[in-house]
């Protein structure tokens, strides 16, 4: 179970905005390429910026999320699939997932090797989803529930002016369920 159960109920409060999206002439390739690049200006930002400015983060992922189901609703449901456009999904996805992550790198008590092992196996993670005959979403960490717990630690680097040493074990955490979430994604990919 991840988050990404609860996609269809999330695009169901979406549907309406899309409508008038597509009467607008809003393209899905667009709403992507958006999203990919605020969210590499977000993170590059992050980088750089006062750990307050980390609270955008959980705000923008929210935002990303919603964006990610708009571009998908617009090809499915107005017409608007093309292979550039699955391209652009797929490529969008993990440039951004990548962008988003790397901040934490600039962050004690991080350790940089670590938050770049997350990002690897992120990218890894995805790619063994989308290699099998149909995409595959398995977790334990997809990306809906990647995204939530860099909104959370974005939140938690926003509001605390010191990070407590230990979280800095949750990265090779994470690295162990996104190296699980990959091994998922390929076994059910070949059954």
């Amino acid at each position: 179970m991840t988050l990404y159960a609860l996609k269809p109920r999330f695009q169901r409060g979406l549907r309406p905005a899309v409508r008038h999206l597509a009467a607008a002439g809003v393209t899905a390739n667009q709403v992507t390429v958006l999203a990919a690049l605020l969210s590499v200006v977000l993170g590059l930002a992050l980088c750089v910026l006062p750990r307050a400015a980390f609270a955008l983060l959980p705000l923008w992922l929210l935002l990303r999320m919603a964006l990610n189901a708009v571009d998908g609703m617009l090809a499915r449901e107005h017409g608007q699939q093309s292979r550039l456009g699955a391209y652009l999904n797929e490529l969008g996805d993990v440039l951004s997932d990548a962008a988003l992550a790397l901040p934490l790198a600039f962050v004690a008590p991080f350790d940089p090797l670590w938050v770049a092992a997350f990002i690897f196996l992120g990218l890894l993670s995805e790619f063994a989803g989308v290699l099998g005959p149909a995409r595959r979403y398995e977790g334990p960490l997809g990306k809906s529930d990647r995204a939530l717990v860099l909104g959370a630690l974005g939140l938690w680097i926003a509001l605390s002016p010191e990070l407590p040493g230990w979280i800095g074990g949750v990265m090779p955490l994470l690295c162990g369920l996104l190296a699980w979430t990959t091994v998922n994604r390929v076994r059910h990919g070949l059954h």
